[in-house]
Protein backbone atom coordinates (compact mmCIF):
# COMPACT_ATOMS: atom_id res chain seq x y z
CA UNK A 1 0.00 0.00 0.00
CA UNK A 2 1.11 3.15 -0.86
CA UNK A 3 1.30 6.26 1.54
CA UNK A 4 -0.49 9.80 0.26
CA UNK A 5 2.43 11.77 -0.19
CA UNK A 6 4.03 8.28 -2.43
CA UNK A 7 1.56 7.31 -4.13
CA UNK A 8 1.98 4.20 -7.19
CA UNK A 9 1.10 5.06 -10.70
CA UNK A 10 -2.40 2.97 -10.92
CA UNK A 11 -3.21 5.43 -7.41
CA UNK A 12 -2.09 8.54 -8.84
CA UNK A 13 -4.68 7.71 -11.94
CA UNK A 14 -7.49 6.44 -9.92
CA UNK A 15 -6.93 9.88 -7.85
CA UNK A 16 -6.91 12.47 -11.03
CA UNK A 17 -10.19 10.20 -12.37
CA UNK A 18 -11.99 11.05 -9.07
CA UNK A 19 -10.14 14.21 -9.14
CA UNK A 20 -12.36 14.57 -12.41
CA UNK A 21 -15.62 12.93 -11.66
CA UNK A 22 -17.89 15.57 -10.73
CA UNK A 23 -20.43 15.49 -8.27
CA UNK A 24 -24.04 16.18 -9.73
CA UNK A 25 -25.97 18.48 -6.96
CA UNK A 26 -29.37 18.70 -9.36
CA UNK A 27 -30.26 21.75 -11.32
CA UNK A 28 -27.65 21.94 -13.59
CA UNK A 29 -25.35 22.06 -10.59
CA UNK A 30 -22.25 20.48 -10.24
CA UNK A 31 -18.97 19.87 -7.25
CA UNK A 32 -15.36 19.48 -8.20
CA UNK A 33 -13.18 17.32 -4.97
CA UNK A 34 -9.94 18.55 -3.84
CA UNK A 35 -7.02 16.86 -4.68
CA UNK A 36 -5.72 14.84 -1.98
CA UNK A 37 -2.29 16.10 -0.64
CA UNK A 38 -3.08 19.83 -2.26
CA UNK A 39 -1.43 22.91 -0.57
CA UNK A 40 -1.87 26.39 -1.92
CA UNK A 41 -3.35 27.36 -5.25
CA UNK A 42 -5.38 25.09 -7.20
CA UNK A 43 -3.79 23.94 -10.95
CA UNK A 44 -5.39 25.31 -13.27
CA UNK A 45 -5.81 22.48 -15.35
CA UNK A 46 -7.85 20.78 -12.57
CA UNK A 47 -10.15 23.65 -12.80
CA UNK A 48 -10.78 23.43 -16.50
CA UNK A 49 -11.09 19.58 -16.89
CA UNK A 50 -14.32 19.55 -14.16
CA UNK A 51 -15.84 22.52 -15.92
CA UNK A 52 -15.52 20.54 -19.03
CA UNK A 53 -16.51 17.38 -17.21
CA UNK A 54 -19.49 19.34 -15.25
CA UNK A 55 -20.85 21.18 -18.80
CA UNK A 56 -20.90 17.09 -20.31
CA UNK A 57 -22.88 15.85 -18.26
CA UNK A 58 -25.57 18.36 -19.64
CA UNK A 59 -25.30 17.58 -23.61
CA UNK A 60 -26.26 14.12 -25.42
CA UNK A 61 -23.34 11.43 -25.74
CA UNK A 62 -23.17 12.09 -29.77
CA UNK A 63 -22.54 16.02 -29.20
CA UNK A 64 -18.53 15.68 -28.15
CA UNK A 65 -16.67 19.17 -27.02
CA UNK A 66 -15.04 20.35 -29.73
CA UNK A 67 -13.74 24.01 -28.38
CA UNK A 68 -13.28 25.38 -24.39
CA UNK A 69 -12.04 28.89 -24.14
CA UNK A 70 -11.85 29.88 -19.76
CA UNK A 71 -10.71 32.71 -18.27
CA UNK A 72 -9.26 32.44 -14.82
CA UNK A 73 -10.26 35.29 -12.76
CA UNK A 74 -8.77 34.43 -9.43
CA UNK A 75 -6.65 31.70 -7.84
CA UNK A 76 -8.27 28.72 -6.50
CA UNK A 77 -7.33 27.50 -3.16
CA UNK A 78 -6.86 23.36 -2.27
CA UNK A 79 -8.62 24.03 1.07
CA UNK A 80 -12.25 23.97 -0.49
CA UNK A 81 -14.06 22.00 -3.19
CA UNK A 82 -15.14 23.82 -6.60
CA UNK A 83 -18.74 24.70 -7.36
CA UNK A 84 -19.55 24.49 -10.93
CA UNK A 85 -22.95 26.02 -12.12
CA UNK A 86 -23.64 24.99 -16.02
CA UNK A 87 -26.10 27.24 -18.44
CA UNK A 88 -27.74 25.57 -21.40
CA UNK A 89 -26.91 28.89 -23.58
CA UNK A 90 -28.14 26.78 -27.01
CA UNK A 91 -28.67 23.34 -27.88
CA UNK A 92 -29.66 23.61 -32.00
CA UNK A 93 -29.73 20.79 -34.61
CA UNK A 94 -26.17 20.18 -34.77
CA UNK A 95 -24.48 22.10 -31.99
CA UNK A 96 -25.07 22.95 -28.56
CA UNK A 97 -23.55 25.58 -26.44
CA UNK A 98 -23.01 25.54 -22.40
CA UNK A 99 -21.66 28.40 -20.18
CA UNK A 100 -19.66 27.60 -16.80
CA UNK A 101 -18.96 29.35 -13.63
CA UNK A 102 -16.31 27.68 -11.12
CA UNK A 103 -16.98 29.35 -7.73
CA UNK A 104 -14.93 28.97 -4.58
CA UNK A 105 -16.42 30.46 -1.33
CA UNK A 106 -19.12 32.51 -3.23
CA UNK A 107 -16.63 33.74 -5.39
CA UNK A 108 -15.93 33.12 -9.21
CA UNK A 109 -12.39 32.04 -10.15
CA UNK A 110 -13.40 30.78 -13.79
CA UNK A 111 -15.56 31.12 -16.64
CA UNK A 112 -16.11 29.09 -19.53
CA UNK A 113 -17.72 28.51 -22.59
CA UNK A 114 -17.71 25.44 -24.06
CA UNK A 115 -19.36 23.96 -27.65
CA UNK A 116 -20.16 20.72 -28.61
CA UNK A 117 -20.75 19.37 -32.23
CA UNK A 118 -22.75 16.51 -33.58
CA UNK A 119 -20.36 14.53 -35.68
CA UNK A 120 -20.26 15.00 -39.56
CA UNK A 121 -18.47 14.33 -42.11
CA UNK A 122 -16.64 16.67 -43.71
CA UNK A 123 -12.71 17.66 -45.75
CA UNK A 124 -9.84 17.54 -44.08
CA UNK A 125 -6.43 18.67 -43.93
CA UNK A 126 -3.68 19.37 -40.90
CA UNK A 127 -0.64 20.70 -40.12
CA UNK A 128 1.96 17.61 -40.09
CA UNK A 129 3.73 16.66 -37.12
CA UNK A 130 7.07 18.30 -36.49
CA UNK A 131 9.57 15.25 -36.62
CA UNK A 132 10.89 14.93 -33.76
CA UNK A 133 12.40 12.13 -31.49
CA UNK A 134 10.04 9.18 -30.28
CA UNK A 135 9.24 9.20 -26.51
CA UNK A 136 10.96 5.90 -26.15
CA UNK A 137 14.65 6.93 -25.55
CA UNK A 138 13.99 10.04 -23.61
CA UNK A 139 14.20 10.73 -19.80
CA UNK A 140 10.85 11.37 -17.94
CA UNK A 141 10.77 14.76 -16.48
CA UNK A 142 10.41 13.03 -12.99
CA UNK A 143 13.96 12.15 -13.60
CA UNK A 144 15.18 15.08 -14.84
CA UNK A 145 13.32 17.01 -11.90
CA UNK A 146 15.26 15.24 -9.27
CA UNK A 147 18.59 15.43 -11.04
CA UNK A 148 17.92 19.34 -10.96
CA UNK A 149 16.31 19.76 -7.05
CA UNK A 150 19.29 20.96 -5.55
CA UNK A 151 19.75 23.62 -7.27
CA UNK A 152 16.27 24.52 -6.47
CA UNK A 153 15.29 27.20 -3.73
CA UNK A 154 13.92 25.05 -0.94
CA UNK A 155 10.14 26.52 -1.07
CA UNK A 156 10.03 25.26 -4.50
CA UNK A 157 11.56 22.04 -4.48
CA UNK A 158 8.60 20.23 -2.69
CA UNK A 159 5.98 21.18 -5.24
CA UNK A 160 8.45 19.98 -8.15
CA UNK A 161 9.06 16.59 -6.67
CA UNK A 162 5.81 16.13 -6.06
CA UNK A 163 4.49 12.58 -8.14
CA UNK A 164 2.10 13.14 -11.02
CA UNK A 165 -0.38 11.18 -12.79
CA UNK A 166 0.88 12.34 -16.27
CA UNK A 167 3.84 11.55 -17.48
CA UNK A 168 6.36 13.67 -19.56
CA UNK A 169 9.00 13.05 -21.57
CA UNK A 170 10.45 16.61 -22.74
CA UNK A 171 12.76 17.01 -26.21
CA UNK A 172 14.39 20.15 -24.75
CA UNK A 173 16.13 21.49 -21.75
CA UNK A 174 13.09 23.12 -19.29
CA UNK A 175 12.87 27.03 -18.31
CA UNK A 176 14.02 25.72 -14.39
CA UNK A 177 17.11 23.48 -16.05
CA UNK A 178 19.38 26.78 -15.71
CA UNK A 179 20.06 26.21 -19.75
CA UNK A 180 19.95 29.91 -20.73
CA UNK A 181 17.61 31.64 -23.03
CA UNK A 182 16.71 29.89 -26.48
CA UNK A 183 14.26 29.86 -28.65
CA UNK A 184 10.36 30.13 -27.48
CA UNK A 185 9.68 26.19 -28.72
CA UNK A 186 9.33 23.29 -26.66
CA UNK A 187 7.77 19.85 -27.60
CA UNK A 188 6.94 17.26 -25.01
CA UNK A 189 5.24 13.63 -25.04
CA UNK A 190 2.85 13.03 -22.60
CA UNK A 191 0.06 10.40 -21.49
CA UNK A 192 -1.51 9.18 -17.94
CA UNK A 193 1.09 7.24 -15.69
CA UNK A 194 -1.90 3.95 -15.85
CA UNK A 195 -4.54 3.19 -18.19
CA UNK A 196 -7.95 4.90 -18.32
CA UNK A 197 -11.35 3.58 -18.69
CA UNK A 198 -12.40 3.44 -22.04
CA UNK A 199 -15.14 6.37 -22.26
CA UNK A 200 -13.90 9.23 -24.78
CA UNK A 201 -15.10 11.94 -22.21
CA UNK A 202 -12.30 10.97 -19.94
CA UNK A 203 -9.72 11.17 -22.23
CA UNK A 204 -11.09 14.47 -23.29
CA UNK A 205 -11.16 15.59 -19.56
CA UNK A 206 -7.67 14.46 -19.25
CA UNK A 207 -5.95 16.24 -21.72
CA UNK A 208 -7.49 19.33 -20.83
CA UNK A 209 -6.06 18.72 -17.56
CA UNK A 210 -2.94 18.03 -19.35
CA UNK A 211 -3.16 21.14 -21.87
CA UNK A 212 -2.12 23.62 -18.72
CA UNK A 213 1.54 21.55 -17.92
CA UNK A 214 4.71 22.93 -20.37
CA UNK A 215 2.65 25.50 -21.65
CA UNK A 216 3.16 28.84 -20.20
CA UNK A 217 6.83 27.98 -19.59
CA UNK A 218 7.45 28.45 -23.16
CA UNK A 219 7.15 31.94 -23.56
CA UNK A 220 9.42 32.49 -20.85
CA UNK A 221 12.10 30.30 -22.97
CA UNK A 222 13.94 33.92 -24.59
CA UNK A 223 14.55 34.91 -21.21
CA UNK A 224 16.23 34.57 -17.80
CA UNK A 225 13.18 34.04 -15.55
CA UNK A 226 11.52 31.18 -14.45
CA UNK A 227 9.62 30.10 -11.48
CA UNK A 228 12.42 27.91 -9.90
CA UNK A 229 14.83 30.85 -10.10
CA UNK A 230 12.35 32.84 -7.82
CA UNK A 231 12.35 36.21 -10.02
CA UNK A 232 9.15 35.33 -12.25
CA UNK A 233 5.66 35.87 -10.93
CA UNK A 234 3.17 33.37 -13.54
CA UNK A 235 -0.41 32.79 -13.76
CA UNK A 236 -2.74 31.81 -16.64
CA UNK A 237 -5.15 34.28 -17.44
CA UNK A 238 -7.22 32.61 -19.93
CA UNK A 239 -7.08 29.37 -21.75
CA UNK A 240 -8.31 27.38 -24.80
CA UNK A 241 -8.61 23.89 -26.56
CA UNK A 242 -9.87 23.12 -29.73
CA UNK A 243 -10.66 18.82 -29.83
CA UNK A 244 -10.28 18.02 -33.49
CA UNK A 245 -10.37 14.22 -33.47
CA UNK A 246 -10.42 11.12 -31.42
CA UNK A 247 -7.80 9.78 -29.16
CA UNK A 248 -6.24 8.23 -26.41
CA UNK A 249 -4.68 9.86 -23.17
CA UNK A 250 -2.90 6.58 -22.17
CA UNK A 251 -0.85 6.44 -25.14
CA UNK A 252 1.79 9.17 -26.25
CA UNK A 253 0.77 12.19 -27.07
CA UNK A 254 3.31 14.64 -28.68
CA UNK A 255 2.45 18.76 -27.08
CA UNK A 256 4.33 21.21 -29.71
CA UNK A 257 4.46 24.83 -28.02
CA UNK A 258 5.48 27.63 -29.35
CA UNK A 259 5.28 31.51 -28.13
CA UNK A 260 5.36 33.80 -30.79
CA UNK A 261 4.46 37.00 -28.33
CA UNK A 262 5.26 37.89 -25.12
CA UNK A 263 5.05 41.71 -23.63
CA UNK A 264 3.46 43.83 -21.08
CA UNK A 265 3.97 41.06 -18.30
CA UNK A 266 2.36 39.02 -20.49
CA UNK A 267 2.99 36.08 -22.27
CA UNK A 268 0.88 34.28 -25.62
CA UNK A 269 1.84 30.61 -25.98
CA UNK A 270 -0.01 28.44 -28.76
CA UNK A 271 -0.03 24.30 -28.77
CA UNK A 272 -0.32 21.73 -30.91
CA UNK A 273 -1.43 17.68 -29.86
CA UNK A 274 -0.36 14.67 -31.98
CA UNK A 275 -1.14 11.16 -32.16
CA UNK A 276 2.18 8.92 -31.73
CA UNK A 277 0.92 8.01 -35.77
CA UNK A 278 0.93 11.76 -36.83
CA UNK A 279 -2.79 13.08 -36.37
CA UNK A 280 -3.39 16.10 -35.24
CA UNK A 281 -5.92 16.00 -32.17
CA UNK A 282 -5.83 19.01 -30.52
CA UNK A 283 -4.62 22.78 -30.90
CA UNK A 284 -4.49 24.94 -27.29
CA UNK A 285 -3.69 28.13 -26.94
CA UNK A 286 -3.29 30.47 -23.58
CA UNK A 287 -2.13 33.68 -22.72
CA UNK A 288 -0.65 33.93 -19.20
CA UNK A 289 1.32 36.14 -16.63
CA UNK A 290 5.05 36.58 -17.01
CA UNK A 291 5.59 39.08 -14.86
CA UNK A 292 9.34 39.40 -13.90
CA UNK A 293 10.63 39.98 -10.24
CA UNK A 294 13.50 42.64 -9.31
CA UNK A 295 15.84 41.42 -6.76
CA UNK A 296 14.75 44.06 -4.83
CA UNK A 297 11.34 42.92 -4.56
CA UNK A 298 12.03 39.46 -3.81
CA UNK A 299 10.57 38.27 -0.15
Amino acid sequence: MNDDSNPGPQEMVDRLLDLLDVKDHGGDRFEGRRKIGGVGRVFGGQVIGQALASAERTVPDDRPVHSLHAYFLRGGNEDHEIDFKVERDLDGGSFSNRRVVASQLGKPILNMVASFHKREDGRYHAEPMPEVAGPDDLASEADLRRRHAEKMPEKARAQMLQPRPIELRPLEARHWMDSGPREPRAHTWFRSVAALPDDARIHRAVLAYASDMTLLGTSTLPHDISWSKGNLMGASLDHAVWFHDDFRADEWLLYACDSPWAGRARGFNRGRIYTRDGRLVASVAQEGLIRPIEPKNRG
